[in-house]
């Protein structure tokens, strides 16, 4: 049985993460953070960032997520580091594998979701992208909630 992530000590339940923060690991944690409001896992923390980080959030990730109700302007890419990673029991990277990104030291599941860099792809690619991860992270937080349910 799996118990739901929490916060602890080390750091946040889910970490999303990608290299550049600019994409797709930003729209997966803005997902996630919706779903965390709306399925009442307050004390679920989510936090997201890169091994190489960009200068800004992509403009047509942020154009694509203004289309699905959220608003990505106020992001700002940052480095994840190796002790917010430590502390979740999910690391989810965004199709770079997780050997260059997952300390040797941590010990949640991880899942390299595999998916295509949006970065200078056309509007439908990237909402193509987005949606694929939106559909993703609810069927995460379907398991968390199906966890909840067993605890």
């Amino acid at each position: 049985m799996t118990s739901t992530p929490n916060r602890n000590e080390d750091g946040p339940g889910i970490a999303f993460v990608c290299v550049q923060n600019a994409g797709r690991s930003q729209m997966a944690a803005a997902f996630a953070e919706r779903e965390r409001e709306a399925r009442g896992f307050e004390d679920l923390e989510v936090v997201t960032g890169g091994t190489d980080p960009a200068d800004a959030v992509h403009g047509e990730v942020v154009d694509a997520m203004r289309d699905a109700g959220i608003d990505l302007r106020d992001r700002t890419p940052r480095e994840i580091t190796p002790e917010e990673i430590d502390g979740c029991a999910y690391v989810v990277t965004m199709g770079c594998s997780a050997e260059g990104v997952c300390p040797a030291t941590w010990s949640g599941e991880n899942r390299d979701w595999g998916l295509e860099d949006p970065h200078g792809k056309e509007p439908e690619a990237v909402r193509e992208i987005r949606d694929e991860i939106e559909s993703r992270v609810n069927a995460l937080f379907d398991e968390l909630e199906d966890a909840r349910s067993a605890d």
